[in-house]
C-alpha cells in the first residue's frame, strides 16, 4: 500500500490541516505503510526532503496566496508525474489548487479519499466559480472523511454524498505535547487566580473580543489569558479594547506560544474557552480535554465543536457573540467542576486519541483497497 497525502502546506508551515497531514504521515510510516506528501511551498521554489521515517515531502513552488489558496501551478505537473506511484490519494480540503491538479491528472483506478476539514465559508463569490470543480471532485471520490458525523449532516455539500462519507475525528497525541521541557522564561499564570485560557490565531472568526468583554462580568478571582498571533490590526484592536474597558488586570494577550510550552498552559489553566463565531473543528478543545479541563465553546453551524464538547457533560455550549453567556458558563462549571473535568478527560480517551484516528484511517484504506467503496 502506497499513500500520498495531498494538501496545501506541510510543517513548519503551521495550521490545523498541516498538523493532521504531518500526524498521518508519521503515524502511517511508523506502522509500515509507505506515505509521502505533495504540497505547496511557502515560497517560489521547489523543495524536496525526506523525513527520518522515510516519507518524501515534495513542496511545489508557489507564487503566493489568493483567497486563502496557494497559487502553485507546478503542483499540476508534479502530480501528473508521480500519481502512478501511489495506490491511494488522500487529499485534504479545502484546497482549490489541489482539486484542479487532481482533475488534470490520471486519477482513474486510484482510490481517491477527500479529507473534508471544512466547507468554504468566506469566499462566497469565488465559490460560485469554483463550485463545478468541487462537485466533480465529490463525484469521483471513492470516500470522504469528515471530522464528525455532525459536520456531514450540516455541511452545505456533503449530504448529497452521504453514502461516501465517514466521520473520523481528529485525534491528539498528548505525549507529543509533553515530550519536551517547558522554556524557563515563559509567561506564567498567577498562582492566586483561576485562569480562563484560550488559544488560537488572531482572526475575525475566533470571537476573542467577546471573551475579553466577558471579564467585566467575572469576579476578581478570575483572569483571562489568550494565546496566539496573526492579524496585527486585530491584535491592536484587542489591546485597545482591554485598555478602554479597564481590564488590564484581568485580561492578558500572550502572543504566540511555542508548542513545547503549551503543556504548561493547558495543565495550569482552570477552564478552556473557545468563543468562535465560525469554526469547523477546534483541535485546541481536544488538547485541553486531554489535560482534563472543562471547556466552553459556542453553538455553530456547520461545526463539530459542539459535538467535541458534550453540553452539560464535558463543559457547556453557549450562543456565540455573548460575553455574559461566557461568564455565566464559567460560574455554572464552577458549581460542579470535578464532574466536568473528569468527563472531559474520559471523552478524550474514548474518542480523540491520535492512535484511534490512525487506526480508523488505516481500516478505511484497507476496506477501500479490498472493496473499492465504503
Amino acid at each position: 500500500m502506497r499513500v500520498l497525502q495531498f494538501g496545501k502546506f506541510f510543517p513548519p508551515d503551521l495550521g490545523g490541516i498541516e498538523t493532521v497531514i504531518e500526524d498521518l504521515t508519521l503515524g502511517l510510516n511508523k506502522r509500515g505503510i509507505s506515505c509521502d506528501v505533495l504540497c505547496s511551498n511557502s515560497k517560489l521554489k521547489y523543495e524536496e526532503s525526506t523525513l527520518p521515517c522515510g516519507a518524501k515531502i515534495m513542496r511545489c513552488a508557489s507564487f503566493g496566496k489568493f483567497a486563502s489558496t496557494s497559487i502553485a501551478p507546478q503542483m499540476i505537473f508534479k502530480l501528473r508525474k508521480i500519481i502512478d506511484n501511489y495506490d491511494i490519494i488522500h487529499m485534504h480540503l479545502p484546497d482549490p489548487m489541489a482539486n484542479l491538479a487532481l482533475l488534470l491528472a490520471n486519477y482513474k483506478n486510484k482510490i481517491i479519499i477527500l479529507h473534508w476539514h471544512s466547507d468554504i465559508i468566506k469566499q462566497k463569490r469565488l465559490l460560485k466559480l469554483y463550485l463545478p470543480l468541487q462537485q466533480k471532485l465529490l463525484k469521483i471520490a471513492t470516500a470522504i472523511i469528515a471530522t464528525s458525523n455532525k459536520y456531514i449532516e450540516e455541511s452545505a455539500f456533503l449530504p448529497k454524498f452521504r453514502d461516501k462519507c465517514v466521520g473520523i475525528p481528529i485525534g491528539v497525541n498528548k505525549e507529543s505535547l509533553v515530550a519536551d521541557d517547558v522554556d524557563k522564561d515563559i509567561i506564567r499564570f498567577p498562582k492566586n487566580k483561576k485562569v480562563i485560557f484560550s488559544l488560537g490565531r488572531f482572526a475575525t472568526n475566533k470571537g476573542f473580543e467577546y471573551l475579553i468583554e466577558s471579564a467585566k462580568y467575572l469576579s476578581d478571582e478570575y483572569v483571562i489569558f489568550i494565546g496566539g498571533s496573526g492579524n496585527e490590526a486585530l491584535k491592536k484592536q484587542f489591546e485597545e479594547q482591554v485598555r478602554a474597558e479597564g481590564l488590564e488586570n484581568k485580561v492578558y494577550l500572550m502572543g504566540r506560544i511555542k508548542r513545547n510550552n503549551l503543556q504548561y498552559y493547558y495543565k495550569n489553566c482552570h477552564i478552556f474557552a473557545l468563543p468562535s463565531i465560525q469554526e469547523s473543528y477546534g483541535i485546541v478543545l481536544v488538547e485541553a480535554m486531554s489535560f482534563g479541563k472543562p471547556i466552553i465553546c459556542t453553538k455553530l453551524y456547520p461545526s463539530g465543536n459542539d459535538w467535541i464538547n458534550m453540553h452539560n457533560k464535558t463543559g457547556l455550549v453557549i450562543e456565540s457573540k455573548n460575553p455574559q453567556a461566557i461568564a455565566k458558563a464559567i460560574e455554572e462549571i464552577e458549581k460542579n467542576y470535578n464532574y466536568f473535568a473528569n468527563n472531559a478527560y474520559n471523552r478524550y480517551l474514548e474518542e480523540f486519541k491520535q492512535e484511534t484516528m490512525i487506526d480508523n484511517i488505516i481500516s478505511l484504506y484497507k476496506k477501500l483497497l479490498k472493496n473499492g467503496r465504503i
